[in-house]
């Protein structure tokens, strides 16, 4: 499986490629950062962070694209370029019919450190180890792209599956409610009959 791991941004958007092997085995294969000028007007900003998406999901092919998944931060503007770059980097996954997992950055950290509240210099090392390379990738935007990549190549065929289970277990329980509704009006209905002798 090849994942596409995105630390959206609109100054900077980490941007990775990892492949699962077996077990926990997951390889680099490819990690960037996708840089927008402050000063650019925000309309352009959004359409070179898709453009560079466009690019990255037409040339290495993933399989699905992971994203952080944005949380409510002192900056409110910063946190809406981040939701709107994610949202560029979204619509083009959908574009091409890729399914899209959205992850928390306690989520990420929790896979890759073990920890939730770890640091940027934990994932990064961790980050670094987990798939052998010789130094650092850098920025810190890089290593988080990597990092969201990881977490989904180890959480989302569990997270797949317990989405899975639980539509099975919502249709299990209409039917049931079905079966239920069908033989309460039919004992309404013997009911009924009864009572017209």
């Amino acid at each position: 499986m090849r994942v596409l791991g995105v630390d959206p941004g609109l100054t900077r958007c980490g941007i990775a490629l990892v492949e699962a092997g077996a077990g926990r085995t997951v390889t680099a294969l490819d990690v960037d950062v996708i840089r927008t000028p402050a000063d650019m007007a925000l309309e352009r900003r959004l359409l070179e962070v898709h453009r560079a998406a466009v690019q990255w999901l037409d040339s290495h092919r993933p399989d699905v694209v992971a994203i952080e998944r944005v949380f409510a931060q002192r900056q409110v503007s910063t946190a809406m370029g981040t939701a709107q770059a994610a949202g560029v980097i979204a619509l083009a996954a959908a574009e091409r019919d890729l399914p899209v997992g959205f992850y928390t950055p306690s989520e990420v950290k929790a896979a890759v450190t073990g920890s939730g509240r770890a640091d940027k210099a934990q994932v990064t090392a961790m980050v670094t180890r987990i798939l052998g390379m010789q130094t650092p990738p850098k920025p810190a935007d890089a290593a988080d792209a990597l990092a969201l990549a990881i977490c989904h190549c180890w959480r989302g065929p569990v997270n797949r599956r317990m989405e899975e289970a639980a539509e099975q277990a919502r249709v299990a329980q209409n039917r049931h409610r079905a079966r239920l509704k069908a033989a309460q009006e039919e004992a309404r209905a013997i009911a009924g009959g009864k009572a017209a002798l």
